[in-house]
């Protein structure tokens, strides 16, 4: 499938996010995710930030059983797109590409299986929870190795799975990697205050510091704007710190100011923007979109330099409201140690990976071996130097 256009949203998320997951108590990972809603993912195309001018070309993989005299009937689907380089992806595939281009092969065109520009962890193989779901998720896996293989393309990869699907996917001849990134847990805390008493004295005293510097220092006042409130006045002044940070990190921002139009459109009770305002005009903010059992931390801004208010914005208010709102995690998105000393904690992410030439996939199973076994080592590491008072 080329395009979201080809299938309607209510066809696309009962299978992304099926009915009850919202407000589900079930396992984490199969909580609602707003990235693969149909109007996340649609806003991206339709905003020309996920196209095929743009190297992420849908290849949506749909799976459906056909009966005789019968309609097909949906059984799964896979996001699927078809790349010509590896940008916005944050799982790092650079040096393969390098590798095998220069043994002679042709690393693009692959498919990547993810959500464009969102290294937020979330459901790549999307069945029903019913009786069918390990048969569907086989014929998933199978159907994208065939996929590629018809294609002519060197290879697949799903990236950011929860752990059950990164096994599935092992047991089917997948490769596996592990990265890391660092996640708040809401250990039944009813404030922030209640937060920093499970913290060591000294990283408590910190934190208090750093939020005394970030807004009372400076006149800085924060407003959480969720729903209706998420006017085009508020866009503009996000997407004008978004531009700032996105040309200093990337060179070119990968998302445009429509699409941001889109989402207000579309999923506004599904967005929480954490915005900054001194002397009556907002100066910095963050955009964070709310899951079933998560918030996600995505992209933050500024158009003025205080210290330490990015840690507010986006570490410690986005604690503040997932206390007050009563949810599990916080994902404050890619990487950063620095996140470890305010209570965000490391975990290991997930990706699997199809590499259809044999010799180049036994080199980099051989890698991947090497590279789980430092990812473990780190994430211990940096487990043992956790701000939480030992008894914790």
């Amino acid at each position: 499938m080329s395009s979201l256009k080809e299938i309607s949203s209510k066809d696309w998320d009962q299978f992304a996010n099926p009915t009850g997951l919202k407000n589900s108590s079930e396992k984490l990972e199969n909580s609602y995710n707003p990235f693969l809603s149909h109007n996340f993912l649609s806003s991206l195309e339709d905003s020309n930030c996920a196209t095929q001018q743009t190297g992420w070309m849908a290849q949506h993989l749909v799976l459906s059983r056909i009966e005789d005299g019968k309609e097909p009937e949906m059984c799964g689907i896979i996001p699927c797109y078809l790349k010509n380089h590896s940008q916005g992806e944050y799982v790092f595939d650079h040096g393969w590409a390098d590798a095998f281009e220069r043994a002679g092969g042709q690393y693009y065109p692959k498919l990547q299986c993810s959500i464009p520009f969102t290294p937020a962890t979330g459901r790549r193989l999307l069945v029903k929870p019913d009786e069918f779901e390990d048969e569907n998720r086989h014929l998933l896996a199978n159907g994208l190795k065939q996929l590629c293989d018809q294609i002519q393309v060197s290879s697949a990869h799903l990236t950011f799975l929860p752990k059950d699907e990164w096994e599935a996917l092992k047991s089917h001849g997948y490769l596996c990697r592990m990265d890391q990134q660092f996640h708040w847990q809401n250990d039944r805390f009813e404030s922030f205050d209640d937060f920093l008493g499970s913290l060591n004295s000294r990283k408590r005293k910190a934190i208090r510091k750093e939020r005394r510097a970030a807004l009372a220092d400076n006149g800085i006042t924060i407003e959480w704007i969720t729903g209706n409130d998420l006017t085009e006045a508020v866009w503009d002044s996000f997407f004008e710190f978004y531009l700032d940070t996105g040309a200093r990190k990337w060179g070119r921002p990968y998302l445009n100011r429509k699409f941001y139009s889109l989402l207000g459109e579309r999923m506004a009770d599904d967005i929480v923007m954490i915005m900054a305002k001194r002397e009556g005009k907002y100066v910095a903010g963050a955009i964070n979109f709310i899951g079933g059992h998560t918030l996600y931390g995505r992209h933050w801004g500024c158009i003025e330099d205080h210290p330490f208010l990015h840690f507010e914005i986006c570490y410690y208010q986005a604690i503040e409201w997932a206390i007050a709102h009563k949810k599990q995690t916080v994902e404050a998105g890619a990487q950063g140690e620095h996140k470890l000393a305010r209570g965000y904690l490391p975990q290991i992410t997930y990706s699997a990976h199809y590499i259809a030439n044999p010799g180049f996939r036994d080199a980099i199973e051989d890698y991947l071996m090497r590279e789980r076994r430092a990812v473990k080592h780190e994430n211990q590491i940096l487990a043992e130097h956790s701000p939480f008072k030992k008894n914790n």
